[in-house]
């Protein structure tokens, strides 16, 4: 069946069923001492049913989460700054994508893909490609380009380099930091629960998730989510539809020493004129004026079509309390195709620019896997925590472009529509039949070892990751490469606990990319460097009572750059990676309940990105390119003492201004929006149901929400959103 079908089907059944949940009629009057106190029985037991799905809400935030080779820890006990956003957070926000979860988080920022609809993100400045997502702690299984977060019970973010802890990404990103996405399986308490939302200016969907444990000591579990979208999005002519299908399924023995996790997920998403950013020419001498909030300058033939299957399988087995052994597999099939336009804006004042156009199918199937080890042990006074292990990806990629060498003249402000794009001359590969285009291997090995002592008050990590890196490029058939390179990536980190809920922590720890290969006009085209590897230095502060918590992090990040320079006296270049980006930054975080009834998640973050050491020293000392000098998030919610069940939110977003450009000459000027809602949570039947309403962009404000790669992307309009939610 089609998946707009599906969707169809799926839409209607939400619909219908959150009308008969509405229909049910109320029980009949009895007399009157027996009524009454069947009436003070059922309000006591009304009243137990809200507070409890009021608390199912208010963990939205924790402190700590899953540190890959590390395992899963809590983040007062590491020596790293890892948060984690909670499915409730991802149901009462009404998220539909990753990049609107991440909203919340003050050192995350989202933009697009280069010329597509793809969200990726920026930590301490840095970017994290959809490709670099990973599941679990592993790489490859994710989709690329647009993520349902529907299907996941927490979005972690690891602040900070993570090569010994997650190996290389194959993106070659991740540099700044890690997300990483844990799968949803059935809790004890039974679960059913259908969602239908609504999102102006007229989009509808519904979401049904289903958790059951059952069996001896309830040994298996399956956990059901089925959610799906689509419609007109708040900017003008812009339709977007998605449907994702996940299935997880556990098992573990009566003793619990062996657990056994499967999960199976299928995703689709489709654009259809989706508003797309904006390249600059190289003649502008200032940034173009963000045009109206909802204006689209999309073409009407451009679209994106996206489709995923994936999953992963998990085995942990106790061999004792000392020792443990895991075991994961995960793989992934993408298919993608999309027809793409970016318009260049040539003149700033007026708007006018031209549109290009490509159209690119992309497929791609990855395999990926981990194994290892953790050992607990005592030497005299020291406890010790080993771990050690690998993994393994492998991923292949069949693609093909057609481009036109012709442009569509357009503008910024009046945008001219074209029914169809300019003929696509410039053709590689085979755009009907893609070909094999790329192939990468990883392969890693780690080590590690945490000594604790003084009743686990003091904790030294150390350890490392030896990385393996094989690339392989076929030039749409036009020629082929080969990149192979080794690489080790040590760690050191340090946690001291000065009390039980403080914690002060040191670390230096490294990324770890594929390196560049030297293209262009240069001498030494061709040439391969080696695994760009950044160092990181960090120092933080940590406080966490349960229901509330905060750290405090002042870190350094270094990362080579490469360029071209001038070689010899015959006006020749040689590609050279002498260059630097210093990201300095601190970041402070504060999650949870402050008062009884009052909520703060949010924080601020200051970056310096600074250019060092650039080509004859031309842009040494300038900022780089769409990186905000702060960023600030302040999310609110406010439970209202006269009415049980209500709850106020409020959300303020405010990031500095950016440069669009090396130079720093085109400056990107600083936003802030402003988001209000409210939700309650009432019963009908003795069934709890918790109605939501938020307007996102309250004041309709346009503005420039990112320049990182030198392109803009426009912040999103006002936006109504609206979800009822019925726990069955």
């Amino acid at each position: 069946m089609h998946a707009r079908s599906i969707f169809g089907s799926l839409g209607r059944t939400a619909a219908y069923s959150t009308m008969l949940m509405l229909s049910v009629s109320m029980p009949a009057i009895a007399s009157a001492p027996e009524q009454a106190q069947v009436d003070a029985d059922a309000r006591k037991t009304d009243e137990q049913i809200i507070v409890q799905a009021k608390r199912r809400n208010q963990m939205q935030v924790i402190s700590g989460g899953q540190l890959g080779a590390l395992g899963t820890k809590k983040g007062l006990d590491v020596p790293f700054n890892v948060r984690s956003y909670t499915s409730a957070l991802i149901l009462n926000q009404q998220s539909q994508t990753l990049g609107q979860v991440l909203e919340n988080d003050p050192s995350v920022r989202t933009t697009y893909g280069y010329g597509n609809f793809s969200e990726q993100f920026v930590i301490r400045g840095f970017p994290v490609y959809g490709d670099d997502v990973s599941i679990n702690g592993l790489y490859g299984i994710v989709p690329r380009q647009l993520v349902s977060p529907q299907l996941y019970d927490q979005v972690q973010v690891l602040n900070g380099a993570s090569a010994f802890l997650n190996g290389a990404a194959p993106g070659g990103s991740s540099i700044g930091g890690n997300i990483n996405l844990m799968f949803k399986h059935a809790g004890e308490t039974p679960l059913t629960r259908m969602t239908g939302d609504y999102e102006s200016a007229g989009m509808g969907g519904g979401n049904v998730d289903v958790g059951r444990r059952f069996g001896t000591d309830n040994q298996f579990g399956i956990r059901i989510n089925v959610a799906g979208k689509s419609g007109r999005t708040s900017i003008d002519l812009e339709r977007r539809h998605s449907v994702a299908v996940g299935g997880g399924f556990d098992w573990r023995s009566r003793d619990d020493r062996t657990r056994v996790t499967l999960d199976m997920d299928y995703e689709n998403q489709s654009v259809e004129q989706g508003r797309p950013g904006v390249l600059l020419g190289s003649t502008l001498t200032r940034v173009p004026r963000a045009p109206a909030p909802s204006s689209n300058y999309g073409q009407p033939w451009t679209f994106t079509e996206l489709n995923y299957i994936f999953g992963m399988l998990n085995v942990e087995h106790d061999f004792s309390t000392h020792l443990t052994a895991y075991a994961a597999f995960g793989g992934l099939g993408g298919n993608e195709k999309g027809n793409y336009s970016s318009l260049t804006v040539t003149n700033a004042a007026t708007g006018a620019g031209t549109n290009g156009s490509m159209y690119v199918p992309y497929v791609q199937t990855n395999e990926s896997t981990r194994a290892g080890i953790r050992a607990h042990f005592t030497t005299g006074p020291l406890k010790h925590e080993v771990n050690a292990g690998g993994s393994g990806l492998w991923s292949e990629k069949d693609t093909a472009y057609a481009f036109a060498l012709t442009s569509l003249g357009s503008n910024l402000y009046r945008p001219t529509f074209y029914r169809q794009s300019a003929p696509e001359t410039f053709i590689g590969g085979n755009v009907n039949n893609p070909q094999k285009d790329g192939y990468t291997r990883l392969y890693s090995l780690f080590f590690s070892d945490t000594v604790s002592a003084f009743d686990d008050r003091v904790a030294l990590t150390a350890g490392f990751r030896y990385q393996n890196m094989l690339v392989n490029d076929y030039g749409y058939g036009n020629y082929f490469t080969r990149y192979s390179q080794d690489a080790f990536t040590p760690v050191v980190g340090l946690v001291v606990h000065p009390t039980r809920r403080t914690s002060i922590y040191f670390n230096r720890i490294e990324g770890l990319a594929q390196g560049p290969q030297a293209s262009g006009n240069v001498v030494n085209i061709g040439q391969t460097f080696p695994p760009y590897q950044t160092v990181q230095y960090e120092i933080g502060a940590k406080y966490d009572i349960g229901r509330f918590n905060t750290s405090l992090a002042l870190y350094q990040i270094s990362q080579p750059n490469a360029y071209a320079v001038p070689y010899g006296d015959a006006g020749q270049s040689i590609f050279s990676v002498d260059g630097r980006q210093r990201n300095r930054g601190i970041e402070w975080t504060i999650n949870g309940e402050i008062v009884k009834g009052l909520r703060f998640n949010g924080g601020t973050s200051i970056i310096d990105a600074n250019q060092r050491r650039t080509a004859g020293g031309l842009y040494d000392g300038n900022r780089a390119i769409g990186v905000p000098g702060y960023t600030i998030n302040a999310n609110l919610e406010y439970d209202l003492p006269f009415l049980k069940g209500g709850t106020l939110t409020g959300q303020a977003i405010r990031t500095g201004h950016q440069w669009a450009n090396t130079a720093n000459t085109l400056r990107v000027p600083g936003w802030t929006r402003f988001d209000l809602g409210a939700r309650y949570t009432f019963l009908v039947d003795h069934k709890a149901m918790t109605a939501r309403f938020g307007v996102e962009n309250l004041a309709n404000t346009r503005y420039w929400a990112s320049a990182f790669g030198g392109y803009l992307l426009q912040g999103m309009p006002r936006t109504f959103k609206f979800s009822i939610t019925a726990d069955l």
